[in-house]
């Protein structure tokens, strides 16, 4: 047996990866005493490589008698890099500079820088490069090509562009490494750029080019250029492959043409996971977990195994479509499974038993994770101020911070919300401490939420000192500050500060007119209110949505015109069915003692939400007030009947920066007794001093 034929065969077992029969015609070369056949022992190395048998290619290459030939070195190197075996790749380099007589080529270098840049080691690389320049190799288009892989590699882009102009001859592949390059370091702009120069240049883009140039125009939204590109891709009959076929499913879907996105995915013949994933995180993108299921029950169908990519995506479509039950088959899906979860996919369930109101879930979850990384802590963090539960959101902090890991800006803008929602100032001024040693000052995000905080908290002084220190004042902050003044009784600040910001850049929406509307409400400026109302519809054409009228209608019953108020609710549908309208109107009959308007609303609230006890309980109060007791007998047996009672009332005191909740005829504290002897003792005091005023008023 020849060794063409032994040839052969060889390359025959490398293509069907079999086995045995490749180490049975290795033992045969042993027999045959071809061991030491360059030819042989390279393709050898290759089929060892090919099984996952590193360790016998090496073996193969290492009992060669004498190791002279260099291409025999460099199969060696490539097979390493081929397979990320790097380091072993740079010692084998190494190994190459004891044999005098050997020299490496310009076929060596592609691998050694490969293995360089895999490894991020930039000194040896620049080494390799300063070498290649002295031996004459730096400008050979494979070897300059692999040069600026490796600086792109290393993140060095402005190195690796600077090798890219400075080539003499380019291929593909270079071009293919600097469009990568760009799109990398978030110059996606710049990439499309250099795709339009490369084919000026008359080079044909190849798959792994037009991947990247459609994730760039996926990045910067650009439907139209990616559209082009797909239409040139149908015209030339270019069969999808999964990567390329992926990254204009992710296109569409980026752009919000799910649609067109997924009749491209159904053209891909065969789809891998990534393409799953990218069709599934579409759906995602929109809350449409009913599709992201369909999905997903298709790939078990068709074989494929969903990876936690997969999972972590659909997770997230029902948290924002607010589908438990799909959420909770899939959870169910990886305890059945046994699936080891990663912290994005345990972070997506958190987020969707919070979204569902589902706390206790979220909790047992975050309980039985790890929780070293703050996301996870920020998910708990935002997922409790989401739904009210403030005082645990402030606990969850406190234990992150027990448990070493760092705030960042998220945490801290979820849990100045907190503070917000609780008007807990010295706990707010305790976290602006923490954002100050965090170097977080120059944080617009959480900058933001600090003035909040201290605005709600009615520390306006203090608001107005973040409010100019702020880098740049976008919509949100020019609002909270208003809302600051509004709140805490200095309103013609308020309208002040609301001329400045129309006078800036900052264009007033619905939300800082409601601000304006309230200010004017504390203030009782009446006309005031009456004319930015007027503003808002005819100069801004902004619809008035029932905050707005809300702001109006206490506007106008603060100040007694309550029939006026009365013709503004009535002269929509909307404002005429409205609940919340109506109650605000019949706060203010009971206030200016309107009980023919009172006792008209009052039925229009009783129609519309009989089991809503406030309404009886403020009607008792406006027929007590007029001093008809057979009316509030009434009242009181109507509620007594429904089975209606009072709700309770509920505050809260910061102590010693502890904040302590408390309701009426609450015992739950563990110092209850105590307290309520102390308020007895108080109480005692106040009848006693009373008395003494009586007794000395009487006496002069």
């Amino acid at each position: 047996m020849d060794t063409v034929k032994v040839l052969s065969l060889l390359k025959t077992c490398i293509g069907s990866k079999s086995l045995i029969k490749g180490k049975l015609i290795h033992q045969k070369i042993i027999t045959l005493g071809f061991q030491n056949n360059i030819a042989l022992c390279k393709t050898l190395i290759s089929f060892y490589f090919s099984c996952h048998l590193h360790r016998s290619g090496y073996l193969v290459f290492k009992t060669i008698d004498n190791p002279l030939d260099i291409s025999l070195w460099n199969g060696l190197m490539a097979a390493y890099t081929k397979s990320f075996m790097f380091v072993e790749a740079l010692e084998l380099f190494d190994k190459l500079w004891r044999y005098p007589y050997l020299k490496p080529n310009s076929f060596a270098y592609p691998s050694l820088l490969k293995a360089c840049g895999g490894l991020g080691c930039i000194v040896y690389g620049k080494m390799i490069h300063a070498h290649l320049i002295k031996v004459g190799y730096a400008y050979d288009v494979v070897v300059a090509s692999s040069l600026v892989g490796m600086y792109a590699k290393c993140n060095m882009f402005d190195q690796a562009t600077r090798m890219f102009d400075e080539m003499p001859a380019r291929d593909v592949a270079c071009w293919n490494t600097v469009i990568s390059c760009y799109y990398q370091d978030g110059k996606a702009e710049k990439a499309l750029e250099l795709f339009g120069k490369m084919r000026d240049a008359g080079f044909e883009p190849n798959l792994v080019t037009l991947t990247i140039i459609i994730s760039s125009c996926a990045r910067l939204m650009d439907l139209e250029r990616g559209k082009e590109i797909h239409r040139g891709l149908v015209k030339k009959g270019l069969m999808l492959d999964g990567f390329l076929g992926s990254a204009i499913v992710d296109m569409y879907g980026k752009c919000g043409c799910i649609e067109m996105a997924r009749e491209v995915f159904e053209q891909i013949p065969d789809k891998g996971v990534v393409t799953w994933n990218t069709m599934i995180a579409g759906y995602s993108s929109i809350g449409d977990s009913q599709s992201c299921i369909e999905l997903f029950q298709r790939m078990n169908m068709e074989g494929i195994e969903p990876s936690l990519t997969t999972l972590s995506s659909i997770l997230m479509a029902c948290s924002r479509s607010a589908q438990l039950h799909y959420g909770k088959f899939i959870h169910g899906y990886m305890i059945r499974n046994m699936l080891e979860t990663d912290i994005f996919v345990n972070n997506s369930l958190i987020d969707l038993y919070f979204k569902s109101g589902n706390v206790h879930s979220a909790e047992n979850i975050f309980r039985l994770m790890p929780k070293t990384d703050v996301v996870s802590w920020n998910v708990m963090i935002s997922g409790y101020v989401s739904v009210g539960k403030c005082f645990d959101a402030l606990a969850i902090y406190e234990n992150m911070m027990k448990a070493g890991v760092n705030p960042d800006a998220v945490t801290f803008t979820s849990v100045l919300s907190a503070c917000s929602q609780l008007a807990a100032l010295e706990k707010g001024k305790e976290i602006h401490n923490s954002v100050t040693q965090n170097k977080l000052e120059r944080n617009e995000v959480v900058m933001a939420a600090l003035l909040d905080m201290y605005a709600k908290c009615g520390s306006v002084n203090e608001a107005f000192r973040i409010f100019c220190e702020l880098p740049e004042r976008d919509l949100v902050s020019w609002t909270s500050m208003i809302t600051a003044y509004g709140s805490h009784g200095q309103p013609l600040d308020a309208l002040k500060l609301f001329g400045k910001m129309q006078q800036s850049n900052a264009k007033p929406d619905g939300v800082a007119f409601l601000v304006v509307l309230s200010a004017c409400s504390h203030g009782g400026l009446v006309d005031e209110g009456c004319f930015y109302f007027k503003q808002m519809t005819s100069e801004h054409s902004i619809k008035p949505q029932p905050e707005h009228y809300s702001c109006l209608i206490d506007l106008l019953g603060r100040a007694g015109r309550l029939h006026e108020a009365y013709e503004i609710l009535q002269s929509t549908p909307e404002t005429r069915e409205d609940v919340e309208l109506l109650s605000t109107l019949f706060s203010a009959c009971r206030l200016h003692r309107c009980l023919e308007l009172g006792e008209k609303i009052a039925e229009l609230l009783i129609e519309k939400d009989p089991d809503d006890s406030s309404t009886y309980v403020i009607l008792s109060k406006m027929y007590a007030s007029a001093k008809k007791w057979n009316k509030v007998r009434e009242v009181r047996l109507k509620m007594k009947e429904l089975g209606l009672k009072k709700n309770a009332g509920c505050s809260w005191i910061e102590v010693d920066q502890r904040i302590q909740p408390f309701f009426v005829e609450d015992n739950s504290h563990p110092q209850a007794k105590i307290m309520y002897d102390c308020l007895s003792s108080l109480n005692s005091y106040m009848k006693k001093d009373v008395t003494m005023t009586a007794l000395e008023s009487s006496i002069d």
